[in-house]
């Protein structure tokens, strides 16, 4: 990502206070780890593999970004992207395109890694710590090359760090929620001013801000501080053992702190204990649930991920019990050959 230089140390110039004296180097040196960092981001091109089934809901040709965060060439990317992909190619320029195959995905951070079967010779980002950001610090998004142009290079501000719980079965602490948003976030890296990788690209959302907040669109990404711990893990495995959990396979959204299903995926375990759009789900195993997290946080910690699950929905005017066999996430999702 050459073509991201020039306006890498031009963004570093932009984050810090005009230089007089000594603040000249500093600003040099910011402008130079900077531009280290964007030249890490990698577009990244996937194909799924025919029979995928998220492909429903992905598609089955998805473009985004990754950043190489190995000396070998690893490269971190959103989870969604590469998940039951059947080919890789990593978008260096316009020009250049190199293989990769899938190393891991872990449903639990909703983190990806690849490793290019070629060399990309890029030296890799060095990893953040998000417990030293300061509200509205100012941060730069980097997204890759892709097949139709040149990667971008933005600044945003860190409006809020929070824990996010997704309508998909997705729960994590400590999210990442900047502004004003990018549409190219998937995969996308999140940098501090010292060229430092704080986050990897998820989503867009609304309420950047937060509930109590005025309503402000921006992006979530994935806080790097999640990955530290799993790494080691997610290279020998290719998952984590926090991604084997119950699955039940609904879509919800939380309102007025409650959980109401919006979707049943088709073959899921909730299509076939019968649950229904529009149903409200008031407790699991015998626990009230007040809201996604803590839906989330009862059905993954009460037991092994394959089990009986006891819901009970309000369905209209009547109040049902049903039965769920969960089933484990990972075994439902058809692997690609890199894993």
């Amino acid at each position: 990502m050459g073509c991201l230089l020039a306006t890498s140390c031009a963004c570093g110039a932009a984050l810090a206070a005009p230089p007089s004296g000594d603040d000249e180097a500093t600003l040099k040196e910011q402008g130079e780890l900077l531009a280290r960092a964007a030249a890490a981001v990698v577009g990244v091109q996937v194909q799924a593999l025919g029979h995928a089934t998220s492909a429903e809901t992905l598609g089955k040709l998805r473009l985004g970004s990754g950043v190489v965060i190995g000396t070998d060439g690893l490269v971190l990317t959103i989870g969604y992207l590469i998940l039951e992909a059947d080919q890789v190619d990593l978008q260096l320029d316009s020009s250049r395109v190199v293989p990769a195959r899938v190393v891991a995905y872990d449903q639990a951070t909703g983190f990806g890694l690849l490793q290019p079967l070629t060399p990309l010779r890029l030296p890799p980002v060095p990893l953040g710590d998000t417990s030293q950001l300061a509200p509205d610090e100012p941060v730069m998004i980097v997204s890759g090359s892709s097949p139709v142009g040149q990667g971008e290079l933005s600044l945003a501000r860190v409006v809020s760090r929070r824990a996010f719980s997704g309508y998909w079965e997705y729960h994590i602490d400590g999210a990442l929620f900047t502004a004003p948003p990018r549409a190219d976030h998937s995969g996308a890296a999140l940098f501090n001013t010292n060229g430092e990788l704080l986050g990897i690209g998820s989503l867009i959302v609304a309420d950047a801000g937060g509930d109590d907040a005025p309503r402000l669109p921006g992006n979530m990404f994935v806080p790097i501080d999640l990955l530290k711990p799993i790494l080691k893990e997610m290279r020998e495995s290719g998952s984590t053992a926090l991604s084997h959990r119950p699955w039940l396979g609904l879509n919800c959204v939380e309102s007025d702190g409650r959980v109401r299903v919006v979707k049943v995926n088709r073959g899921s375990p909730a299509e076939a204990a019968g649950l229904q759009a529009g149903d409200l789900i008031l407790r699991i195993d015998g626990v009230a649930v007040g809201g996604l997290e803590r839906f989330y946080k009862t059905l993954w910690g009460g037991g092994t991920a394959e089990r009986e699950v006891t819901l009970e929905v309000q369905r209209g005017d009547e109040t049902q019990t049903l039965k769920a066999r969960a089933t484990d996430r990972m075994k439902t999702l058809t692997q690609s050959l890199g894993v």
